[in-house]
């Protein structure tokens, strides 16, 4: 599903994959963290996402103009997870709706994993 914004001169439709993008360049400018993650479902194993796939590590939901969207993220060992965990909040929902103008409802971040490199 994509976010739709309808104006006097037409619609304006953003499509997940184009927030999702948004949130990952945005969580990846925090402090603490090393990067989104992906699980394998077949095998279990955690995956740290380079820059042009972050994507796959974040899932947007958009319904009537409102966001949602869950982030799964790998931290920096030594970290404060809370600490980090609300600056990623911070950063994102600041972005997607400055650049969207859209209104993010609700950010979900999912610890997957702690690196210590």
């Amino acid at each position: 599903m994509s976010a739709n914004i309808n104006t006097d001169l037409g619609n304006i439709v953003i499509e997940n994959n184009v927030i999702a993008h948004i949130a990952g360049m945005s969580a990846m400018e925090s402090y603490g963290i090393v990067g989104m993650a992906s699980k394998n479902a077949a095998d279990g194993l955690l995956q740290i996402l380079k820059l042009d796939n972050l994507s796959k590590g974040i899932q947007v939901n958009s319904e009537n103009g409102m966001i949602n969207i869950t982030l799964h993220v790998v931290l920096e060992y030594g970290v404060r997870i809370s600490t980090v965990g609300n600056n990623i909040i911070d950063r994102v929902k600041f972005n997607v709706e400055n650049l969207t103008g859209l209104t993010v409802d609700k950010i979900e971040v999912l610890v997957e994993g702690i690196r210590t490199e």
